[in-house]
């Protein structure tokens, strides 16, 4: 059993994405993983329940945890309010305690340029990243302050260097730096830890951002010195764990994996 067994662990945006070669591509299926061989109940959101699906089946299979799925979808016509609440409300019902909280889902519109953006590609940025990330971290601190949990957000390179095509991303990312600042600030009288990961893996996701637009990808995205993206699971889940185990507790940063290393900075 790992060590966080007993311990309940929500991570929005974590349904199973698949790579052209077969392998498992999103991060968030790589932090469940991670989070599943710690022995942890996992809650996953997402607004494809045919991926969630997927998780859930494979992870239950392989690690013999609970994972409890809830679609939702954090929009700019949504009551999201209530579309979050759902999702605390199950997982309290479900598991009765919150101690991790994981915002990772982001939708965008990237390789679109700034003067291009329309105001729809923008909210789109905004809800599903900035906007959802405000709703979870309000929505689940009186349980995190009951468990002296963390929270872990993320955010990207994006915003750090001005990535060409990439302005409501990078605004919303830069937004969720500042937020989860505030919150460190905050909530560390309550014992909740915050941290930001600026992850770079190689992702569904970034597959599809290559194939749709090759001169934002080529102008934007480098192979790390280390000569290879980051693994979801192996780099960026395991990061996830670490932040959430005691030896991190009462520690705020963000750990950079832009380079292909890790560093924690205040």
């Amino acid at each position: 059993m790992g060590f966080l067994t007993g311990k309940t662990v929500i991570i929005t945006g974590a349904g199973r994405a698949v790579l052209s070669d077969g392998r498992c591509g999103s991060i968030g299926y790589g932090i469940a993983t991670a989070y599943a061989k710690e022995g942890a109940n996992i809650v996953i959101t997402g607004r494809n329940v045919k991926k969630l699906e997927d998780a859930k089946e494979e992870l239950e299979r392989l690690y013999g945890i609970k994972v409890l799925i809830v679609q939702a979808d954090v929009n700019e016509n949504s009551d999201n309010e209530a579309v979050v609440g759902e999702v605390v409300k199950q997982t309290m019902d479900t598991f009765g305690r919150i101690d991790v909280l994981i915002n990772n889902a982001q939708a965008s519109a990237s390789g679109v340029t700034l003067a291009d953006h329309t105001t729809e590609q923008f909210n789109l940025a905004m809800y599903s990243g900035l906007y959802a990330a405000f709703y979870y971290m309000k929505a689940c601190y009186p349980y995190l302050k009951e468990s002296q949990g963390s929270v872990i957000n993320f955010a990207s390179g994006a915003g750090l260097f001005g990535n060409f095509g990439q302005c409501a991303y990078a605004a919303a990312k830069e937004g969720i730096r500042g937020l989860s600042r505030v919150a460190a600030t905050e909530w560390a009288r309550d014992n909740i830890n915050v941290n930001v990961v600026c992850p770079l893996a190689w992702t569904a996701q970034l597959e599809q951002f290559k194939n749709a637009y090759p001169e934002a990808f080529d102008k934007n995205v480098h192979t790390p010195p280390v000569g290879h993206f980051g693994d979801s699971e192996l780099e960026i889940g395991r990061v996830c764990v670490q932040l959430a185990s005691p030896d991190f507790k009462y520690m705020t940063g963000e750990t950079l994996t832009l380079e292909g290393g890790l560093g924690m900075r205040p």
